[in-house]
Order: C-alpha cells, then sequence, then structure tokens
C-alpha cells in the first residue's frame, strides 16, 4: 500500500536536543502511527535512538540514507537518516558539543523539505540555553528556520507567524491563536504593537488557513489588549488608536475579522465556534487558553513559510528524560497536522 502523503513525500522529524525527551517520543510516536499514521523519518543519531528504543521495549529503529527510502522501512522501524554527536548523549544531561549536530538535523530537514524530497518539518524541542552556549545566533528554531528558508532560490526574508493549535473534539471546538508579538517582555510586547504589525500578522495568518488548512472563507478574531478591550477607552487607548484602526485596514481589503474583542470572553466554546482564528496581541494571551484548552496535545505551526513546519508544544523536559514517562501526545498532534496541512498545500491550484 502506498503510505505517502497525497501520493507525495514523507514527512521529516529534527534531532531536537539528544539529551531531552525527543528520542523517547519519537520512537512512541513511531509506535502510535506506523500502521495508520503518515511515514515519517528523523534525521538524527541513530546510537541514541537505539538505546531508547532498548529501554522502552520497542523494535530498534533502522538507517536509512534518502528520505524516499523511509516508507518502505516505516511499518517495521523508526527511519533513520544518521547523525553523528560529538559526545554521546545522556539522558537529562545536556552537552553543548552537541549543538552543531543539532542545528544541522534542522538545517538537512528544512532543505529536504525546499527541495520537495519531504513534504514537511516537524521540529523536536532544543535548549535554546545549551545553543547558546555553543555561539548559536537565532533567538531561536523559527528564526533559523525562516533564515534557512530566506536563502532558497526564489524566496525572500520571512517574517513567520507563531500560531499554537488545539485540536477540536467531539465535545468542543478547537481554537488557532496567532501571535502579533513572541517571546518579548510584557512591557515590550505592548510598546511594540503597531497597525502594520497586526495587519502583517492577521494577512499572513488568513492566507494560512485559506492554503495550509483549506477554509475557503476564514473568518479571524481580534483581541483586544485592555480589559473589556478598552472600555471605549476609559480602560486604554490602545484599541482605540492602535487595534481598531487594523481591523479597520483589514475588512476593506475584505478579510472578515470580528473585534477587537474582549480577551476575557473570546476563548469559551460558544464563542470559538463563530472563528477560524484569533489573533492575539502577545505571547500569554493566545498561549494560556491553548493550553488550558488541551495542555498534552497543543501543536505550534510557524506560518509565512514555504515550507510546512511544526512541532509539539513543549520543551525538552530533561528531568523526565530517559525514565520512560514523557507523553507524545503532543507530538503525533504536530506529525499528523503537518501531513494534513502539506496535503492540502499539494492540491491543484494552491499557491504557497
Amino acid at each position: 500500500m502506498n503510505r505517502t502523503l497525497g501520493g507525495g513525500p514523507v514527512v521529516a522529524l529534527t534531532m531536537g536536543d539528544p539529551a531531552g525527551i525527543g528520542p523517547e517520543i519519537t520512537l512512541k510516536a513511531w509506535a502510535a502511527l506506523r500502521s495508520s499514521g503518515a511515514p515519517f523519518l528523523i534525521y538524527a543519531n541513530l546510537a541514541t535512538l537505539s538505546a531508547s528504543a532498548m529501554a522502552g521495549g520497542l523494535p530498534p529503529p533502522r538507517a536509512i540514507t534518502t528520505p524516499d527510502q523511509a516508507v518502505a522501512v516505516f511499518a517495521h522501524a523508526l527511519p533513520v537518516i544518521d547523525a553523528p554527536l560529538a559526545h554521546q548523549a545522556r539522558p537529562g544531561a545536556p552537552d553543548s558539543a552537541n549543538s552543531q549536530s543539532v542545528v544541522q538535523s534542522i538545517q538537512d530537514a528544512v532543505a529536504a523539505a525546499l527541495s520537495g524530497a519531504v513534504s514537511a518539518v516537524v521540529t523536536n524541542p532544543v535548549s535554546k540555553a545549551v545553543l547558546y552556549e555553543a555561539g548559536f545566533g537565532f533567538p531561536g528554531h523559527t528564526e533559523l528556520i525562516a533564515a534557512l528558508c530566506a536563502t532558497a532560490p526564489g524566496q525572500s526574508p520571512a517574517d513567520p507567524v507563531m500560531m499554537l493549535c488545539a485540536p477540536a473534539r467531539a465535545d468542543r471546538p478547537g481554537l488557532r491563536a496567532a501571535l502579533v508579538t513572541i517571546h518579548a517582555p510584557l512591557k515590550a510586547a505592548i510598546e511594540s504593537l503597531t497597525c502594520a504589525r497586526i495587519v502583517e500578522t492577521a494577512d499572513v495568518t488568513h492566507a494560512a488557513l485559506k492554503h495550509d488548512f483549506a477554509i475557503a472563507a476564514p473568518r479571524l478574531a481580534l483581541a483586544g489588549l485592555n480589559p473589556h478591550a478598552g472600555e471605549a477607552g476609559a480602560l486604554g487607548r490602545e484599541e482605540i488608536d492602535i487595534i481598531t484602526p487594523a481591523a479597520e485596514r483589514l475588512r476593506a481589503r475584505g478579510v472578515e475579522i470580528a473585534g477587537p474583542l474582549s480577551p476575557d470572553t473570546m476563548f469559551h466554546d460558544e464563542a470559538r465556534e463563530a472563528y477560524d482564528a484569533a489573533i492575539c496581541l502577545y505571547h500569554d494571551q493566545g498561549l494560556i487558553a491553548v493550553k488550558t484548552l488541551d495542555f498534552h496535545r497543543g501543536v505550534n505551526v510557524t506560518l509565512g513559510l514555504p515550507i510546512v513546519r511544526t512541532s509539539p508544544d513543549h520543551g525538552t523536559a530533561f528531568d523526565i528524560a530517559g525514565t520512560g514517562a514523557a507523553r507524545a501526545d503532543s507530538l503525533i498532534e504536530a506529525i499528523r497536522l503537518a501531513g494534513e496541512l502539506a496535503a492540502n498545500r499539494a492540491r491543484p491550484g494552491v499557491e504557497t
């Protein structure tokens, strides 16, 4: 049976920090998806994954040399394109000497996606502090991937948008929350808000909902900043001076967007049924809602890139690495969503 994504190639996972829970959750995700999920491979250290598989009572992973070999292997073993490490990885003991291998894994997966050898990239968690010790020059994963994509032929520098997704359930709608500002102190985030920045985030989100999520007529909801969305200026003027003008500019271009909405009333079940994505103004405004809805299955999606990129919405969890306690729910959802987005992008007539 051909189990490639919509007739296309497989998903590529990155190594993440080899001392974190990445090896364990990758193997658990493979065990959960081997019979029914989209096939995937990982650019990672084979010895590290083999040790984790043995500890978890799972079949040993199998080395491959090119992504096109993954489909034939996937039902029987986790396909691995081996990546050497400077030092043998020990669970819970991060080593900055291995940072170059961690970064190389990301570079290799992105290059494979840009070339069409894989359909999407799912990044395992890294420790930015460990990477910084080795001289890593980017704020995080997303900025590195954006820079790698910008160097590809025909691409311009990307200003990606971070979206967090809580999947829908039978008893309640899900939530997609796109962030205008991300990892900034709250005071700095508020000071950096501009009408243009909100419009740009909404534009990228609107386009992604069409192309990647296959929503023909996306509906957006724009959060306010202040309590009760400012109470007509009584509780702050940002809604009047910045946020409402951004919404009006978007509506003038045909974007369906509600708001600014009071942030304390826009995330309950009935409210979420009225929109396809929320535009949130700062990190915790969106992430508290997503993680409250589904802490274990939340997924991080990077919008505005020429490739599909998702990641689990959690960190390296060095404290439980190697104990067998790590949950793979978020990584499983990230792999599934990456496959869906890649298949949507592959539809006839879709331009990204």
